[in-house]
């Protein structure tokens, strides 16, 4: 039986136990997990690495055993998009600036500048 692999957003702790090159364990932000050719019960994922704060301080690909990998929090669900999401101050109407919608506002338009010309 395989460990499950880690999703793009997941938080996971890498140890000793995913690879022994990670004798001094570091916190990642998953990627993505890398589709490459490689041992059985092995990975590539790319990650960022984060400091104590939860920042990321570097990108890395890193070879690991999906097994030893410590998922601390997963991935958040995407939310659905909402009407309120909009970008705000966008023309909802197809007609250049300053043409009457309507034929009535178009005959209030013509009274008004009528004595113009």
């Amino acid at each position: 039986m395989s460990a499950q692999l880690p999703k793009a957003g997941d938080l996971v702790h890498v140890t000793r136990a995913a690879s022994v090159q990670f004798v001094n364990p570091i916190m990642c932000r998953v990627i993505r997990v890398l589709d490459w050719i490689t041992y059985d019960r092995w990975c590539w994922l790319d990650v960022y690495q984060l400091d104590a704060k939860g920042d990321a301080v570097a990108r890395r690909s890193i070879f690991v055993q999906p097994a030893g990998l410590q998922i601390q929090r997963p991935a958040p669900t995407p939310r659905k998009p909402t009407r309120s999401a909009a970008i705000p101050n966008v023309r909802q109407d197809r007609r250049p600036a300053g043409v009457p919608a309507t034929p009535q506002r178009r005959a209030a338009q013509a009274r008004r500048t009528a004595g113009h010309g």
